[in-house]
């Protein structure tokens, strides 16, 4: 197993590979860190499978063999961005950017450290030529089934009982998670939002009074979005760009309305139902079985969701999935495959 270094140069992502290899094994060997720290993974090859130093002559140079080693591993590596779409079923479907090496930066950096213990290959990020922005106004239900990461997607209406636990665990996972605050009850708990948000959590848009937004006329449907989104701005600073419905009740013109005020909206991907009171323990059954790359998972401040939010977590976690808000999961930003734990 090696041991491995990640820094930044140049701004784009880099993996120093110190090489302490206890195998002579060439298998591909995948190391991931989490990409608000240097997203990248790498293929670790030791130098000596790349070229023969001893075969460098003054007609080859070592530089010109190091550099055609680097464009030949470059192309292996390298992995095409996703454009964003429009599914049948799913609505908008976020692209995902793919990654290459920048072999001038790669071979500048080996250069320079010298590659006694391999090659130094620096990467950067592709962006999909189409991006959900480009989509429209469409409804997301979910991320890129492709980015390996799921996220929790709390609305909050009414009830403070369980707030204070569910933060519990979710500082204890180091997990954030995303809030949708209903406006009304937003302007009556805002000392409780403002420790959501001391805790580093997501804090989104859930309309004001919880009405059927499909049974409302355009200029009420503005109404209802706005005054929570002013709120979010006034009471918590927050430049909100996303909008989950009241239970989850839309229709065409809700859509084209929030896009028009700059918020996409959110649905979800698998849903809790703990308004029905399920145990805690059917829930996270629930979630084994069906959470995937690209899942949001609605729940709401329950005794039920409470208790299962450890054990949905770890479920989660155990299929290598990362935890991040909605606003990170359905970005394109690449995110690294996950080992066992």
């Amino acid at each position: 197993m090696s041991w491995t270094k990640w820094i930044f140069t140049g701004g784009a992502l880099t993996l120093v590979t110190w090489g302490l290899f206890q195998s002579s094994s060439l298998d591909a060997f995948v190391k991931s860190l989490d990409h608000r720290s240097g997203t990248a993974y790498e293929y670790v090859q030791p130098w000596e499978a790349l070229y023969d130093t001893s075969q460098t002559t003054s007609t080859t140079p070592k530089d010109e063999q190091l550099l055609a080693a680097i464009m030949e591993e470059a192309d292996k590596r390298k992995e095409a961005p996703i454009d964003a779409r429009v599914d049948r079923v799913w609505k908008a479907i976020p692209g995902y950017n793919g990654i290459e090496v920048d072999v001038e930066k790669t071979l500048d950096l080996a250069k320079r450290q010298g590659v006694g213990n391999g090659i130094p290959f620096v990467y950067r990020e592709v962006a999909p030529a189409v991006g959900l922005e480009q989509l429209g106004a469409q409804p997301i239900y979910k991320g890129n089934p492709k980015k390996p990461m799921a996220a929790l997607m709390i609305n909050v209406a009414w009830g403070n009982e369980f707030i204070g636990p569910m933060l519990e665990v979710l500082e204890h996972e180091q997990v954030r998670a995303t809030f949708f605050f209903d406006g009304s009850w937003l302007s009556k708990n805002v000392e409780t939002a403002q420790l959501i948000q001391q805790k580093g959590h997501e804090l989104s848009n859930h309309a004001y009074s919880h009405k059927n937004m499909s049974t409302l006329g355009r200029e009420e449907a503005i109404k209802e979005i706005d005054r929570t989104q002013k709120l979010l701005k006034e009471k918590l600073g927050v430049d909100n760009t996303l909008f989950a419905p009241p239970s989850g009740d839309f229709n065409d013109s809700t859509v084209k309305v929030a896009h028009e005020m700059n918020l996409k909206t959110i649905l979800w991907t698998l849903d809790t139902v703990d308004w029905m009171k399920p145990t805690s323990d059917s829930i996270v059954r629930k979630v084994a079985a069906r959470v995937e790359p690209g899942s949001m998972i609605l729940m709401h401040p329950t005794a039920s969701s409470s208790g299962a939010l450890a054990g949905m977590i770890a479920e989660i976690k155990r299929k290598n999935l990362v935890l991040g808000t909605v606003s990170e999961l359905i970005s394109s930003d690449r995110i690294p495959k996950v080992e066992p734990e």
